[in-house]
């Protein structure tokens, strides 16, 4: 196919056009996005590796329920409704990286954007939640955890 083809079929297309063109931008914009949002998503080995090399403080903003049928060996758990990046608690925290993990890992990122905004620099997201974790066979402790 050369370009004169690829416009001929954009001209026959316009609905298809509009598509491809709106889906491009919405890529490009997400991606530049994610550059410049202060901070980085961890995939699961990897945030094993932050916890053993840097002491990482990983928050599991799960409901408690759920936090105690499985979690992040280490992690303390802290609802979203009462996350509060300016806790006396935290402070401390904010020389370690910060891992904030969900379910999935939406709710993780307006956590990470919270405690970005508090100052914190060393913030992490866990890519795909804590079914990540378990999808990359990882072990998770029970309980109500520290």
């Amino acid at each position: 196919m050369n370009f004169e083809e690829l416009w001929a079929f954009l001209g026959r297309n316009p609905m298809l056009s509009i598509a491809l063109a709106g889906i491009t931008v919405a890529l490009v914009y997400t991606e530049v996005a994610r550059l410049f949002r202060g901070f980085k998503s961890l995939r699961p080995a990897e945030l094993t590796a932050l916890i053993n090399r840097e002491n990482a403080l990983v928050v599991d903003l799960r409901p408690a329920p759920d936090f105690e049928k499985g979690h992040i060996p280490g992690s303390k758990n802290v609802q979203m409704a009462q996350f509060d990046p300016e806790n006396k608690a935290l402070a401390a925290a904010r020389s370690l990286p910060v891992v904030a993990v969900c379910k999935a890992g939406m709710t993780a990122v307006d956590a990470a954007r919270r405690l970005r905004k508090a100052g914190f620099e060393k913030v992490y997201v866990l890519e795909g939640g804590i079914g990540a974790w378990q999808g990359a066979d990882l072990p998770l402790a029970r309980g109500r955890g520290k």
